[in-house]
């Protein structure tokens, strides 16, 4: 089970999933705490550049 890291951090589960992947804790507050943070996939997650006709 994750961790509570007190009022700072909305989404414990994904701040300790991006902490383990080297991420500092000031970016990985700012990332689970932003709108629509438990909705984001990964790779998939539809948003992103268009890709190249090339």
């Amino acid at each position: 089970m994750a961790k509570d890291h007190g009022s700072s951090v909305k989404n414990d589960k994904q701040y300790e999933g991006l902490r383990k992947k080297g991420m500092s804790k000031q970016r990985a507050a700012a990332i689970s705490n932003s709108p629509g943070a438990s909705k984001r996939g990964g790779k998939n997650s539809g948003k992103g550049g268009k890709k190249s006709g090339s």
